[in-house]
């Protein structure tokens, strides 16, 4: 027969009915990983990195940029940079016209992709509904270069070839993606909830907006995002769709600083620099819900 000794503490705990304290596990799993450690550094800085040289070069002179690699910190500080880039591509007036567009495209991605996903997932018993989702899934596969050009026709014939047009546009090329993420989640609410509701009297429009729409919370933060980060960065649209020199977004008066011969490096990432404030400010305060929202859509 072997003998067992037992922790004091441990038996007292067993005897008066209550939980043995857990102690710290030290086993395989619970032992750092050097080599995962050192590649999740090196990974870091291949963020790091970019995201301080476009510091230092917003707030470097022209000789100092043509002189050494690019990483010495600024000597002097030349904080007029930023006020001439403001100046520059009259910053304020495409800030505006950014933020509209931005907000406009959240707002919608939020309201038609959350409404479209509701409609397919309490309907999924339905073989119309489950034909929309295959339709939006292989929306999926198709290039967006592949559409562009017919979309910017019809956008022209309607006449909404603007900043108006660069919203809609964004809001409807994001249904595929947005709603797949909020059918997703949408199975992981209980149809009682609903049927509570029901049976109080509520209509499909008041479950939706006074049930559900508020329990997709996580959800609209990952999808406002993701809107939000397509609309702010977005190029190619505004640059083919809005000819109105007045209308256009941060991203593509940008290229002013880039001339044929010569780029005023130290003006552009001022530039890019304020234009990146706004993105990393709705991440720092969306994180969270992002988060949470990614892991319960994962999950069933």
């Amino acid at each position: 027969m072997s003998s067992t000794t037992v922790n004091p503490g441990v038996a007292d705990a067993a005897l008066e009915g209550g939980s043995a304290p857990v102690g710290p596990r030290r086993g395989r799993l619970g032992r750092p990983s050097w080599p995962l450690t050192i590649l999740m550094i090196a990974a870091s800085l291949t963020v790091l990195v970019p995201l301080y040289f476009t510091i230092v070069m917003a707030f470097k002179s022209p000789a100092q940029i043509g002189s050494g690699s690019g990483l010495e910190f600024p000597s002097p500080i030349v904080w007029d940079n930023f006020a001439r880039a403001w100046e520059m591509v009259g910053f304020g007036r495409s800030l505006m016209v950014t933020a509209l567009i931005t907000v406009f495209s959240v707002a919608g991605a939020i309201v038609v992709c959350s409404m479209v996903a509701y409609a397919i997932a309490r309907n999924w018993h339905r073989r119309a509904y489950k034909v929309a989702y295959i339709y939006l899934l292989s929306g999926l596969f198709v290039p967006f270069t592949v559409l562009i050009l017919p979309l910017i026709k019809l956008t022209a014939m309607l006449g909404i070839d603007g900043p108006v047009g660069v919203t809609l546009i964004h809001i409807v090329g994001g249904i595929a993606f947005n709603s797949l993420l909020y059918i997703a989640f949408l199975r992981s609410i209980p149809l009682e909830l609903e049927e509570s509701a029901r049976i109080d009297g509520a209509t499909t429009w008041q479950v939706f907006w006074r049930v559900i729409f508020p329990l997709l919370g996580p959800m609209n933060a990952t999808v406002g995002i993701f809107a939000f980060l397509g609309a702010w960065n977005d190029f190619l649209l505004p640059q083919m769709m809005i000819a109105n020199p007045e209308l256009q977004t941060l991203p593509v008066v940008q290229q002013l600083f880039q001339g044929e011969f010569n780029t005023e490096y130290n003006l552009a990432f001022a530039s890019y620099l304020m234009a990146m404030v706004p993105t990393l400010i709705a991440f720092v305060f969306a994180q969270k819900w992002v988060m949470s929202g990614v892991m319960r859509g994962a999950i069933k």
